[in-house]
């Protein structure tokens, strides 16, 4: 690329015969030097804008990239989370079963140790209420039989 030094250090052959008029071709290069000074100039900040814009969104792609790999891994740990949590829950509920059947065993023995309590203690009325009658009609015997007497 031509610089704007190269333009102003130029210089052309002079001819002396239906040549150019060397005032006119300086003034036009010093004219041409300063435009193209000024297009160079903001050329070349634009160039410098561009490096630091692709800088920036070089930057910007990596937070983008350490941004998805976080939210990768965050998701990650939530269904990991999330797993431990319904396994848990599962232990939770089986144990709870578990102890409902074991309480429900026991409850079913004792039920059972109850009614055979209750059988027992009533053949034991049963047999006390038959010594009781057979008492009382003995008693009731040896009533009859003293008014007899008398």
């Amino acid at each position: 690329m031509i610089t704007p030094l190269d333009i102003e250090n130029k210089r052309f052959s002079k001819k002396t015969l239906n040549g150019y008029d060397p005032e006119e071709v300086d003034e036009f290069l010093d004219e041409l030097t300063k435009d193209y000074t000024i297009i160079y100039k903001k050329v070349s900040e634009s160039e410098k804008e561009v490096d630091e814009l692709n800088a920036k969104m070089e930057r910007y792609t990596q937070i983008e990239s350490t941004l998805q790999n976080t939210l990768l891994m965050a998701q990650s740990a939530a269904d990991e989370v999330k797993n431990a949590a319904q396994k848990q829950a599962d232990q939770i509920i089986r144990e709870a079963e578990s102890s409902a059947r074991q309480i429900t065993n026991n409850i079913d023995i004792q039920v059972t140790e109850k009614r055979k309590e209750l059988e027992e203690l009533t053949k034991q009325f049963d047999v006390y209420k038959a010594k009781m009658e057979s008492l009382l009609i003995s008693q009731l015997e040896l009533l009859k039989d003293v008014n007899k007497d008398d």
